[in-house]
């Protein structure tokens, strides 16, 4: 009687250039927080805008390498949530709203709070949503739009600096609204950049790289500015008005 052969289950692991770039992008994010309480505010602005980059890199080198897998797309929202949720919300309290007291705390954490909960949404609802549209403002987007306006204020000019801490305030609260919120924003997965394009393309890009290299305080919170505005343009003034077309085009005619 032979025997019998024990049945040993395989080792599992996980891929790992695609998650040592995802680690990368939540120690960007943790780097960040330790930098805002040390009151290097820029530094830590820099940190989440590196984060950011890592952030489009790991989704594109997964899907490049073959190598996408449902651990890296729960390590991936988790870092989202310390990068573009914990660190802007950090960086702001440190910042301007630290002088609200729990008031400030509290817009903070509205923050943070909105932000975990976009990406436990965004999590449970990716089989069901058109992969052309964001369902509310994406996290990263967020967290940019904080790092920006902190450089945009410094160009505020003295009679306009009382005004920057009301200013984070709604921010803050704002963001937080717009990550929860119901507001379709562009993904651009959709936009194929390897196939070819009009030359005016290029010459949008080129003005675009041109204008931020320029002012890149102000253009780059600008860019964010209106992302965040086509986004309310599409889904508050577009979608209705299309919506009312179509229903009239399917009423019945009067004879």
């Amino acid at each position: 009687m032979e025997a019998s052969k024990e049945v040993k289950n395989p080792r599992k692991g996980f891929y790992l250039l695609p998650n040592m770039i995802t680690m990368s992008s939540m120690f960007l994010g943790f780097v960040s927080m330790v930098w805002a309480v040390q009151g290097r505010f820029e530094d830590a602005c820099l940190a989440i805008l590196v984060s950011a980059l890592m952030d489009g890199l790991d989704g594109k080198v997964a899907r490049m390498t073959n190598t996408a897998s449902e651990f890296g797309v729960q390590l991936d929202s988790l870092a989202d949530l310390v990068a573009f949720g914990l660190a802007p919300a950090m960086l702001l309290w440190q910042w301007q709203l630290d002088c609200f007291g729990s008031f400030g705390m509290g817009a903070a954490f509205i923050y943070a709070g909105c932000g975990a909960l976009r990406l436990a949404r965004f999590n449970v609802s990716t089989a069901v949503v058109s992969k052309r549209f964001f369902i509310g403002l994406p996290i990263p987007a967020g967290g940019c739009t904080v790092v920006t306006f902190v450089f945009f204020a410094s160009l505020f000019p003295d009679m306009l600096k009382p005004t920057i801490p009301w200013l984070t305030l709604l921010l803050a609260v704002g963001l937080g609204i717009l990550m929860f919120s119901r507001i379709r924003y562009f993904s651009f997965k959709e936009y194929d950049f390897l196939r070819a394009h009009p030359i005016r393309t290029m010459l949008i890009f080129l003005f675009l790289l041109a204008a931020l290299v320029a002012w890149p305080r102000f253009f780059s919170f600008v860019l964010c500015a209106l992302y965040i505005t086509g986004g309310l343009v599409y889904s508050l003034v577009i979608l209705p008005r299309r919506d009312r077309e179509l229903l009239r085009a399917l009423a019945p005619q009067d004879d």
